[in-house]
């Protein structure tokens, strides 16, 4: 493709970053992908962006799938590609969007592994024995307690919490989206006792973060899933547990006790409500053991 064409594609990242703010790693994922599609434009001798058609992405997109792309990373291809054209759009370089109606192919939908609430008591109960370990067990009860993100865990800074009103906000969540989260009784007593002895090794009196390093830095996300799995390994749980199953679980208890799919849409910061209805798939042995005990039809005979 002409220099123009290249240009334009170097604008819409610049515009990610600093108008839409999105993530380093976001616009790393669109650079990535649009220039994917460059090298199959370049390949069917088309110069510029105006010149795709519908048919060009429709047979992109089965290239990529003859590859062997996931239909996840299908869709996140396509994903860049509409917004890069309705940026297009948006600057009358564009009149179509020729991305607009193409589809992935559909991927199985897998369900999110959790823990039950035994193995849950299990892991938060195990014990302390040195400072580092007060700090872990504080990171692990606030992600089953406000059902966290790993990124946002590690980018809450002092003034995001409230303990006296156990409460926590979240600046950034995924699309830039800020929530505000309750924290449960057994996090915050967890949280104060780390704040205690925070001071002693978060040494850069300017360090926001609530969470950190021996050296007194910002904890890094891969060094909280390094943490975890050491947890584990140091408190005999044999089962391998990453973060992110904690706010699973968070999600999938919090739903079989309250039945209320929004409020747990509304505290996980999903913007679709079709993303939070995964967990009704897990709760659905619960639902069925409401049925059997409830319904006039459906009781066992003794």
């Amino acid at each position: 493709m002409h220099a123009d064409a290249a240009q334009l594609l170097n604008n819409f990242l610049d515009q990610l970053t600093v108008e839409q703010r999105a993530s380093a790693h976001t616009v790393k994922s669109y650079q990535r992908d649009l220039k994917q599609l460059v090298q199959f434009c370049t390949d069917k001798l088309i110069s510029d962006w105006q010149c795709v058609q519908h048919t060009h992405i429709r047979a992109y997109i089965a290239q990529r799938h003859r590859q062997g792309l996931s239909s996840k990373s299908l869709q996140r291809q396509l994903s860049a590609i509409r917004s890069f054209y309705n940026y297009l759009l948006k600057n009358n370089v564009a009149e179509t969007n020729p991305a607009q109606h193409v589809k992935a192919p559909k991927q199985a939908r897998k369900l999110p592994k959790t823990l039950d609430v035994d193995q849950i008591t299990g892991l938060l109960e195990a014990g302390t024995n040195s400072i580092i370990e007060i700090r872990d067990i504080a990171m692990f009860e606030l992600f089953y307690s406000s059902g966290l993100r790993l990124s946002e865990l590690t980018a809450l800074d002092l003034p995001d919490m409230d303990l006296p009103d156990k409460s926590l906000l979240v600046r950034s969540g995924k699309g830039g989206k800020s929530r505000l989260l309750p924290i449960g009784s057994k996090a915050a007593t967890a949280l104060e006792n780390w704040l205690l002895r925070r001071a002693k090794i978060a040494v850069a009196s300017s360090e926001p973060a609530v969470f950190t390093s021996t050296r007194g830095t910002r904890l890094s996300q891969r060094s909280v899933e390094l943490r975890l799995t050491q947890w584990c390994k140091n408190k005999g749980i044999d089962e391998h547990i990453h973060p992110h199953m904690l706010r699973h679980s968070f999600a999938s208890h919090l739903l079989e006790s309250s039945h209320d799919l929004r409020a747990v849409q509304e505290l996980l910061g999903h913007s679709n409500i079709s993303t939070t209805q995964i967990y009704t798939h897990l709760d659905f042995q619960h639902l069925a053991d409401i049925y059997d005990k409830a319904h006039p039809r459906a009781k066992k005979k003794p």
